[in-house]
């Protein structure tokens, strides 16, 4: 078997305020069998999180961390996409360094050449839940049409969980099930978008290595949790994703992360009409040390306060799973345990099951072994 990388350029037209109505090209990789048997194919969508590109978080081509690999592998037909403002889709309004948070742009001195940092030339928030979802609807129906079926799986990491959750629920013919890994939910969210979007602030949030190094370690206690050089290896796929930020300094690059407007994602989402749970089955998977998704002391801003064992209570239907991965961070992706999320996630997707079971609470080790949780 050998498998084979595409990389497509979606067309769609931009509901991003900073460029809407343009016609632009989102990014795509799939990743299949270049021999796939007869039958029809079984796609995947893949989607990040708030701050990593989508290949290095998904497609890492450093010995077996390839979540994508792993599971075209397995025979299926996996797709990964940048939604704009992030990896190799466009990102509108960011490549101007005066776009950036303004209490950030004295971090860019000396570089970019010149800068002196000043107000954004572009004062608001770039995209939101409504970009983000239509963006996503773009990608499932082209994959749709590309494999001839009419539902696709989906697996989402981190802030995905604002995009791919709501949309599974307004779209539940489109969505087989849903796999959440590290899913930020705050189950007290607004419901509703703003009166008026764009939302007045700036484009571009920017992290560089030090900060990316140092808040992993603070989730990553447990012997062998991060391989010796992996830090390098991830932060070094991330710049390699960002032609602009890797050119900022310090030398190591900055990474620039999109800033968007949030709504429409709570227990009142969680719930309606009985969607998750119910015609798409919910797997959650977190890891023990994870502090992004679980916030402890509780933030008193309902909009940051945040819990994965909310989100599973709030699922209405009862085909809902919750696995706590030991010895893990929100970067698990990059840790010890990610050969178990990927055989989990195989399982989940041929099964939609945990350990024979469709309903339950689990705790899983590091050899990859699952116990229920009463």
């Amino acid at each position: 078997m050998a498998i084979i990388t595409i990389d497509h350029a979606v067309p769609h037209t931009s509901t991003v305020p900073a460029n809407a109505g343009d016609p632009v090209e989102l990014f795509v990789r799939e990743r299949r069998d270049d021999t796939p048997g007869p039958g029809p194919r079984k796609p995947v969508l893949m989607l990040h999180g708030r701050s990593v590109p989508v290949l290095a978080g998904f497609d890492l081509q450093h010995q077996s961390y390839s979540w994508a690999e792993a599971l075209a592998k397995a025979g299926y037909d996996v797709f990964m996409m940048d939604l704009q403002g992030s990896g190799r889709s466009p990102r509108p309004k960011m490549d101007d360094p005066h776009n950036v948070s303004p209490a950030l742009q004295p971090l860019l001195t000396p570089r970019p050449p010149g800068f002196v940092p000043g107000p954004p030339s572009y004062p608001f928030q770039l995209t939101n839940s409504n970009s983000d979802r239509d963006e996503l609807n773009t990608v499932v129906d082209f994959i749709s049409a590309e494999c001839g079926v009419e539902k696709v799986a989906f697996i989402g990491w981190s802030a995905a969980a604002f995009t791919m959750g709501p949309y599974a629920v307004k779209n539940p013919t489109k969505v087989e099930s849903l796999f959440l890994l590290a899913p930020i939910f705050p189950p007290l969210g607004t419901s509703n978008p703003p009166a008026t979007l764009p939302l007045p602030g700036f484009p571009t949030f920017i992290g560089g290595k030090t900060g990316f190094d140092q808040g992993w370690k603070g989730e990553a206690p447990c012997e062998g949790q991060r391989a010796p050089g992996i830090v390098d290896v991830a932060w070094d796929a991330i710049m390699a994703n960002d032609p602009i930020g890797s050119t900022w300094g310090p030398p190591t690059g900055f990474n620039r992360i999109r800033n968007f407007a949030r709504w429409g994602w709570n227990n009142t989402t969680a719930a309606e009409g009985g969607v998750l749970g119910g015609s798409v089955p919910v797997l959650m998977v977190y890891g023990e040390y994870d502090k992004q998704v679980n916030t402890s002391p509780p933030n008193p801003n309902p909009e940051l306060n945040f819990s994965v064992p909310a989100l599973y209570d709030a699922v209405a239907g009862s085909h809902k799973l919750m696995v706590k991965l030991a010895c893990a961070g929100h970067s698990v992706v990059w840790e010890m345990q990610h050969k178990n999320v990927h055989n989990l996630s195989k399982h989940w997707l041929k099964h939609l099951k945990v350990d024979g079971k469709t309903h339950g609470v689990f705790d899983m080790d590091t050899n990859g072994d699952l116990s229920p949780i009463p």
